[in-house]
């Protein structure tokens, strides 16, 4: 699934691929990917004529803003936007079709059929479901350390589970969790009450830095992630641990294993990522 790093990649992209375009007609191919509203020929309607002002990001959401509404859509496993020429062949799995006055298209392409859409007169999709319940934005200038403590550090969930809990933090997802509890040195199993000052620092930085990072070189092409162009993202070759099961430590050599944390594959390093924290000892025990 696309995490924060390849859905603000794809935002961008689109940004500068089709904001300033006038919508000419909508075609839902797979109804269900349309959440909202009940009625698809309803939301073909209200889109034709919208302008596309902007695309935003929210968590693993993209909102296109347009003159009166904002569409709220998030590509689940494998969903993929795409511009096309008007009379380009149609691919398999197409679903939805946005054609333009200037005769091209946004085509929204998605093997798995996971993919949501929903349309909300605009100002009301940030307090409606599906954005109302999202927590924080890692990258913002919000997510302070302070931030960041008052929202884990007195519970008594294991850290991973935590961390990939949309409701706190939004849109790391599997990929970067064990490459920020990599980069941190804590183990995933560990309770976040559990954590000290000085690991949830460390824990708060390697956040930040793994996003900031993967976006800067697009994202993580782990499956069939592509941006809007078609285009691979290449942070899996700088990934730490994630997907390297079997494989040694690039920082001290033991061999990454992969096991389950709260229902998920999650990679660690028995040796960077003990689960029992090293005691220190104090001066008076030596």
């Amino acid at each position: 699934m696309p995490e924060l790093p390849e859905v603000e990649t794809v935002k961008r992209t689109l940004n500068a691929l089709v904001t300033g375009k006038t919508i000419e007609r909508v075609q839902v191919l797979l109804p269900r990917i349309i959440q909202k509203p009940d009625d698809i020929h309803l939301f073909e309607a209200l889109l034709q004529g919208q302008t596309i002002q902007t695309i935003e990001r929210r968590g693993k959401f993209l909102r296109f803003v347009l003159d009166d509404y904002v569409m709220v859509s998030h590509l689940r496993m494998e969903g993929r936007y795409g511009v096309y020429q008007g009379d380009d062949p149609l691919e398999l799995h197409s679903h939805v079709l946005f054609r333009f006055t200037d005769g091209t298209e946004l085509r929204y392409k998605d093997v798995r059929q996971f993919g949501t859409m929903h349309l909300f007169p605009k100002g009301e999709e940030l307090t409606q479901p599906p954005l109302s319940k999202l927590g924080i934005e890692p990258l913002d200038e919000a997510f302070t350390l302070e931030a960041f403590k008052s929202l884990i550090a007195k519970r008594s969930t294991k850290i991973k589970p935590l961390l990939l809990n949309q409701a706190y933090i939004v849109g790391i997802g599997n990929i970067y969790v064990d490459e920020s509890l990599f980069l941190a040195g804590i183990h995933p199993e560990r309770e976040a009450s559990t954590l000290s000052g000085k690991e949830l620092a460390a824990l708060h930085e390697a956040i930040i830095r793994t996003l900031r990072e993967s976006v800067e070189v697009g994202g993580s092409s782990v499956k069939s992630y592509v941006n809007g162009q078609g285009e691979i993202g290449m942070f899996q070759h700088q990934l730490n641990i994630y997907g390297r099961e079997s494989q040694p430590c690039k920082t001290c050599g033991s061999e990454i294993y992969k096991t389950v944390v709260g229902g998920r594959g999650t990679h660690i390093c028995p040796s960077c990522q003990p689960l029992k924290p090293k005691r220190v000892r104090k001066k008076s025990e030596n």
